[in-house]
């Protein structure tokens, strides 16, 4: 099979050199201001809301989960994080359906930690 060769490039200059390298900013207004990323993670002293923790048997064949509902103003990769971490932490399966984070077994305690080292005020509600 025969090797294809490439032109060469523009100018002679090696692919690796920033073509944007020589420009500078100077009289363009500022950029807009960067909020924060939804997915990273928020610092533990900050107020991120209400959590419930719910123990659920029905309709499971009487297998326990643990359910997390009512998280408010994070999106879903975070959700993902946050289910991904609480079952490393407790040895689990688990899925984000429907909004909610759910965990095989009864880790009530343990989910409840990992949430208020995230900034949630975690409730245990419900049986």
């Amino acid at each position: 099979m025969r090797e294809k060769k490439h032109p060469p490039l523009a100018g002679g200059a090696p692919f690796a050199v920033n073509p944007f390298a020589s420009l500078n900013a100077v009289g363009l207004p500022p950029g807009p201001e960067r909020k924060p990323d939804a997915s990273a993670p928020s610092p533990a002293g900050r107020d991120r809301g209400r959590v419930d923790i719910i123990r659920q048997t029905a309709h499971r064949g009487g297998k326990t989960v643990t359910v997390i509902t009512n998280f408010s103003g994070i999106g879903l990769p975070e959700k993902e994080a946050l289910a991904k971490r609480m079952q490393k932490a407790c040895g689990t399966g688990g899925t984000v359906k429907d909004g909610r984070i759910e965990l095989q077994g009864d880790k009530r305690d343990e989910v409840a930690r990992i949430l208020a080292e995230a900034g949630f005020k975690p409730v245990l509600a419900g049986g």
